[in-house]
C-alpha cells in the first residue's frame, strides 16, 4: 500500500434527498495510481458518490477530500484536475474528432498549440488518428466511448472519474477499452471507475467497495473479496423439476452453502469435482453439471442478493 496521501479521502461521508438518504456514512479512501471501483445495484449510491466525488452535487454531512481539496470551497480548483467520463456520451455530433478535443481543451485554457499537440497523441492513444477529420454522429458506440475518454484527458487530470465505461458496447468495444484503461493505468493514472459488469471489475480494479442501500458492505481488491465472500468453486446442477421436488435434504453437507435458483442450483465449495463425485454416490439424477472458479460476481450476488432493483 502507498504511503503517499490518499488522492480522494471519505469519511461519514453522507448524501441526502429530502428524507432520502442516498450514500450513508461511507469511508474509504483512493490512492494515487490506483484504479478503484464502486459496484452496487441501481440505487445502491454510487453514482451519488460519484458525483460527489466529481464536485457535480454537494455533500450533506462527513468529511471529503479530492486531490487534497474541500468540495464545498474547492469544487472549481478540483474540476480542473478531474477527467470525467460520463455514463452517456455528450461529444458534439456536429464536430470533428479532433474539433471536440481542441475545443474541449479551452474550458480549461489550454494554449491552441498544446491542445492540438495533445489532440494528436489522445487520438493515437484510442486508437483515432485516422478519424481524426472524420465527423462524430457516424462514429460506432465504441470509438465515440473512446473519443469521450480522450476528451477526459486532454487537461492532463490528476485524477479520472468512469462511470459504466462500457455499457452498451459489443465485446469487441469493450475489450479494446479494457486496453486502453489498462495502459492508462500503467501510466499511473488515477481512475476510480463505476461498472455493472463484474468481469469489467475484476479486469481493471485494484480495490473495490460494494455498494447497498447507501451503505459499503465489503472492500478489498477482487482475489480478497472471493476469497472472503465466497468458496474457491462452485458447483452449478441443472436438476429436472421432479428431483427438485424430491431432494428432501440429500444436499445437506456438501458443499458450504446451496443456493437454489429458479433455472439451476448452485454448490459453493473447495472442490467441485470432488463434490460432484459425492453427489454421484448419493444417486442424484441431473440433468447438467458445470464445475467453475468463484468469480465476483458470485460475492456481489451474495452481499447484494438477486432480487431486481428499478
Amino acid at each position: 500500500m502507498s504511503t503517499a496521501a490518499p488522492l480522494v479521502h471519505a469519511r461519514n461521508l453522507t448524501k441526502r434527498f429530502d428524507a432520502f438518504t442516498a450514500v450513508d456514512a461511507i469511508d474509504f479512501d483512493v490512492q494515487p495510481a490506483e484504479s478503484f471501483g464502486f459496484l452496487g445495484p441501481n440505487g445502491a449510491g454510487k453514482t451519488s458518490t460519484m458525483r460527489m466525488i466529481a464536485c457535480s452535487s454537494p455533500l450533506s454531512d462527513g468529511e471529503l477530500r479530492v486531490i487534497g481539496m474541500d468540495p464545498r470551497t474547492e469544487a472549481r480548483q478540483i474540476k480542473a484536475r478531474l477527467g470525467v467520463v460520463p455514463q452517456i456520451d455528450n461529444l458534439d455530433t456536429e464536430l470533428t474528432v479532433r474539433e471536440n478535443l481542441e475545443m474541449y481543451a479551452r474550458y480549461f485554457d489550454i494554449p491552441s498549440d498544446v491542445a492540438r499537440t495533445r489532440a494528436d497523441e489522445l487520438l493515437e492513444f484510442v486508437q483515432l488518428d485516422e478519424r481524426a477529420t472524420d465527423k462524430v454522429e457516424p462514429l460506432s458506440g465504441g470509438m465515440k466511448r473512446r473519443l469521450t475518454i480522450a476528451r477526459a484527458l486532454i487537461n492532463e487530470p490528476d485524477l479520472v472519474i468512469l462511470d459504466e465505461p462500457t455499457t452498451g458496447l459489443d465485446p469487441q468495444a469493450r475489450h479494446l477499452l479494457w486496453d486502453r484503461l489498462y495502459r492508462l493505468k500503467q501510466r499511473g493514472a488515477t481512475l476510480i471507475i463505476t461498472t455493472h459488469y463484474m468481469d469489467e471489475a475484476e479486469q481493471l480494479c485494484d480495490r473495490l467497495v460494494v455498494m447497498d442501500k447507501a451503505h459499503i458492505v465489503a472492500e478489498g481488491s477482487p482475489r480478497e473479496l472471493i476469497d472472503r465472500y465466497s468458496t474457491r468453486e462452485v458447483l452449478e446442477l441443472r436438476l429436472a423439476d421432479g428431483v427438485r421436488a424430491a431432494l428432501n435434504g440429500k444436499l445437506d453437507g456438501l458443499a458450504d452453502r446451496v443456493e437454489d435458483l429458479p433455472d439451476r442450483v448452485l454448490l459453493y465449495t473447495d472442490d467441485g469435482e470432488r463434490t460432484l463425485d459425492e453427489l454421484n454416490r448419493r444417486a442424484i439424477p441431473v440433468e447438467g453439471t458445470l464445475v467453475r472458479r468463484s468469480s465476483l460476481e458470485d460475492v456481489f450476488l451474495h452481499l447484494t442478493g438477486r432480487s431486481l432493483v428499478d
